[in-house]
């Protein structure tokens, strides 16, 4: 029987420094954490053999999910219960982690080939909002997600897991700097728009003229004070979702699946 590491073991310690951003940076992993998650990386893995160093599990998990590891040829290591607690960033740890390679993609990608849709995000703080808009935008077929200077950590574990395992199937940029980022998208064909409650454009008219038949790169900015004016000026157009209740506002990451979405169908 191989040995069951503890939380004391040097690669469980090493992994534990993954919790955190500086340690993510210094040694150019993250975590990721739950059957999905783990489950879309041995799936990238499997195509990419770099892209996940290894896997750890508690004997229950293991056995859980025995068809799931088997088929791998990642290291799969088992590990005790409380090893697999100090892994973990949930209340309830599921014992299953893998050990992955940051996934960043340089910025100027977005410019040398332009997706049909990709997102940007600026000073989103919120890392649940941040792995939803994630999930979304890979649900609506974009290519990439940027994510702008300020904004949550893509590989923070709340939003590795908001994410679902969309984290492994879109281009993923950290830090950038998107006030420069979009003069270069729009010299490349992309159309910038920003998304406004007080646009100029609304959300039916913007497809009605063409604007969202792509390529096309959206801007979301913070939950609380949303775009900065500067990078929302700089767009193509501030576009509106029309609201006819009461409500003041949506939800960053609703007001952006509604945004995608509507994308999604306008473009061929």
């Amino acid at each position: 029987m191989p040995d069951v590491l503890t939380e004391r073991s040097a690669r469980v310690v090493a992994a534990r420094k993954l919790t955190r951003r500086s340690g993510r940076d210094d040694a150019g992993a993250f975590l990721a954490e739950g059957r999905q998650a783990v489950s879309e990386a041995l799936a990238q893995a499997a195509v990419e053999p770099d892209a996940v160093l290894e896997v750890f599990a508690t004997e229950a998990a293991a056995a859980a999910h025995h068809e799931l590891l088997s088929g791998t040829r990642v290291p799969v290591r088992l590990v005790t219960d409380k090893a697999a607690a100090v892994l973990s960033e949930t209340v309830t740890p599921q014992g299953l982690v893998a050990v992955c390679a940051l996934r960043d993609v340089p910025a100027q990608r977005l410019v040398s080939d332009p997706p049909r849709l990709a997102v940007a995000l600026a000073e989103l703080n919120d890392p649940g909002n941040a792995g939803t808009v994630l999930r979304t935008a890979d649900a609506c077929g974009a290519g990439a997600v940027v994510f702008g200077a300020g904004s949550a950590d893509p590989y923070n574990g709340k939003v590795v897991r908001s994410s679902a395992g969309s984290l492994f199937h879109v281009d993923v940029v950290r830090s950038a700097p998107l006030a420069e980022l979009i003069g270069q998208v729009q010299a490349a064909g992309m159309t910038v728009l920003a998304a406004d409650g007080g646009g100029e454009v609304a959300l039916d008219a913007a497809a009605g003229d063409g604007l969202l038949a792509g390529p096309v790169l959206w801007l979301f900015g913070n939950e609380a004070r949303g775009l900065d004016p500067a990078l929302a000026a700089a767009a193509d157009a501030r576009v509106r979702i029309p609201m006819r209740g009461r409500a003041e506002s949506l939800n960053l990451s609703v007001a952006a699946a509604i945004c995608l979405y509507a994308t999604q169908l306008a473009q061929p």
